[in-house]
């Protein structure tokens, strides 16, 4: 089976309406690019949430070992972890039923794709959320 995103006019509508965005593997290093990608979208109005198990804080936010430490909805879980720790992730973002699962650029992994939205998870891999945001303001 082949991964096939929402439309980009769909993709728009989820950047809408979520308010909350769960960076699992975000870094406090400024020259990474889960840093400078999530400081986009927090500077765009996005609440942002580190979670990474090595760092103690991001953005002035404490960070969270994993998914299951974060109180409250969120609306989209994006992953910043190499292709085969999706279904690790997938694991997890299915114990905290967030709404939309977002593989950043390069990131891939058909059988966690399946899986989730079979599930009837929204389920985005290979795109950079930075860039669709721009795209459908």
């Amino acid at each position: 089976m082949a991964i096939e995103n929402p439309s980009r006019q769909e993709i728009g509508a989820l950047l809408k309406k979520a308010k909350r965005i769960a960076v699992v593997g975000l870094s406090d290093n400024p020259e990474r690019t889960s840093y400078m990608v999530s400081y986009a979208m927090k500077e765009a109005g996005y609440e942002i949430i580190p979670v990474n198990p090595t760092v103690k804080e991001v953005f002035g936010v404490k960070a969270v070992a994993s998914l299951s430490e974060i109180t409250g909805h969120v609306d989209i879980v994006n992953v910043f972890r190499r292709s085969e720790f999706l279904p690790q992730v997938a694991e997890e973002f299915e114990k905290i039923d967030a709404d939309v699962f977002w593989a950043q650029l390069g990131v891939v992994h058909e059988e966690t794709f399946q899986h989730l939205t079979e599930k009837g998870y929204t389920v985005i891999m290979d795109r950079c959320i930075k860039v669709e945001h721009a795209l459908t303001k």
